[in-house]
């Protein structure tokens, strides 16, 4: 069974930095992408990482600020979150894919369930 479990949100002040994980269990190497989604808005793109972590892809909206990674050994992503503005509010969301690098939601077959980020100004 495919599992996603997000943590690391939390209430922060603009400026600061931080790093959200994804554990992922049931599946190993696979693409891996970070999304955020503001109330009543499409899911947003921020980075995508591929199995081995050898390519990564950044969201124009986020490019210079987030950084994704992962750690194969501990089957878990990250995304570093620097200089976060209060437009960074959101439920940030992390989706395995069995394809290539990907901005696309739809090309992720699973999703964990949210991790709330707040940045106070």
């Amino acid at each position: 069974q495919v599992q996603l479990v997000e943590s690391g949100g939390g209430v922060v002040q603009a400026g600061d930095s931080l790093r959200l994980s994804c554990a992922v269990s049931g599946l190993s190497s696979v693409t891996m992408g970070w999304f955020r989604q503001y109330p009543g808005k499409e899911r947003e793109f921020l980075a995508s990482i591929s199995g081995r972590g050898s390519s990564t892809h950044t969201g124009d909206s986020v490019n210079g600020r987030f950084f994704i990674s992962r750690d194969n050994a501990k089957n878990t992503v990250y995304l570093q979150m620097n200089s976060l503005r209060p437009e960074d509010t959101a439920a940030y969301y992390c989706a395995a894919s069995h394809g290539p690098l990907s901005g696309t939601p739809w090309d992720y077959n699973y999703w964990g369930q949210g991790t709330q980020v707040t940045v106070s100004s």
